[in-house]
């Protein structure tokens, strides 16, 4: 749902930051206790878990492995212990939409649209993942799973089209920066200044954009997946294997992105 609605973040969304992390990576860090920095934010072992489970996911579709049955149902069953705790991992998590949509400034009725669905899809998605967790773990009666998973579903969906509806405006503006900066340092170079600052600047204009980039392949990955769960496999791109692989490629990117900003 790793960009600002006008100017603030949405965290789907994953924003080339993740949230509530410190806006300045430390560059140089000693290697455990970044680990540790790491792993003591929720997000940081959740996509260690994701990455679990889709690797096993990615060994199960593939068929990689003797058909062992033992090996292999302790694999699937590997896989749905790591989701439900996964689902765990989100309690109260949608806070963090709400909270983004009260603190929005809004530009334009587009700005609003987009934010709606971007906020609020991926905040319903959150709250309906609860229940689904509560379901799973048997508190509440597993019959109404279906619909929940559903309703999860198409709001994670939605909640994705938005946020990369709204990385898009970003990068369009990030651009539009970058150009201008360009330019800047090209008249100075001739004026004969060296102009550090700006150089700096450019390159962390750059570096945005990047994790900007990869912020909306990873949006679209989990879109891929959360249509996977809307038409229940059915389509193209819409298998096991390749669903496995979107998964595994929206987790190395979320890790990455929690673990420079960590």
């Amino acid at each position: 749902m790793d960009s600002k609605a006008s100017t603030t973040a949405t965290p789907l969304l994953n924003q080339e930051k993740p949230n509530n992390l410190p806006s300045n990576p430390k560059k140089e860090r000693d290697f455990l206790n970044h680990v540790e920095a790491y792993l003591a934010k929720r997000d940081g072992v959740d996509k260690l878990l994701k990455i679990s489970r889709y690797a096993t996911k990615i060994i199960l579709a593939s068929s990689a492995l003797p058909e062992t049955l033992t090996l292999t149902h302790r694999l699937k069953s590997f896989e749905s212990s790591v989701g439900v705790s996964r689902k765990a991992f989100r309690l109260g998590k949608f806070v963090q939409d709400v909270n983004a949509l009260r603190n929005s400034n809004f530009d334009s009725n587009e700005d609003l649209v987009l934010s709606l669905f971007a906020y609020g899809g991926e905040g319903l998605y959150f709250f309906v993942e609860q229940f689904i967790w509560l379901a799973k773990s048997g508190l509440i009666d597993s019959k109404h799973s279906r619909s929940l998973q559903k309703i999860s579903a198409w709001a994670e969906f939605i909640g994705y089209v938005g946020s990369i509806s709204l990385k898009f405006r970003d990068l369009n503006r990030i651009s539009e920066d970058e150009k201008c900066l360009k330019s800047s340092i090209e008249i100075a170079i001739t004026r004969g200044n060296k102009c550090q600052e700006e150089k700096e600047r450019l390159s962390k204009l750059c570096e945005k954009k990047l994790m900007k980039r990869l912020s909306v392949v990873q949006d679209a990955a989990d879109a891929l997946m959360a249509l996977a769960d809307i038409r229940d496999g059915d389509g193209p791109f819409l298998g096991p294997l390749s669903i496995s692989l979107a998964g595994m490629l929206s987790a190395l990117i979320s890790t990455h992105k929690n673990w420079v900003y960590c």
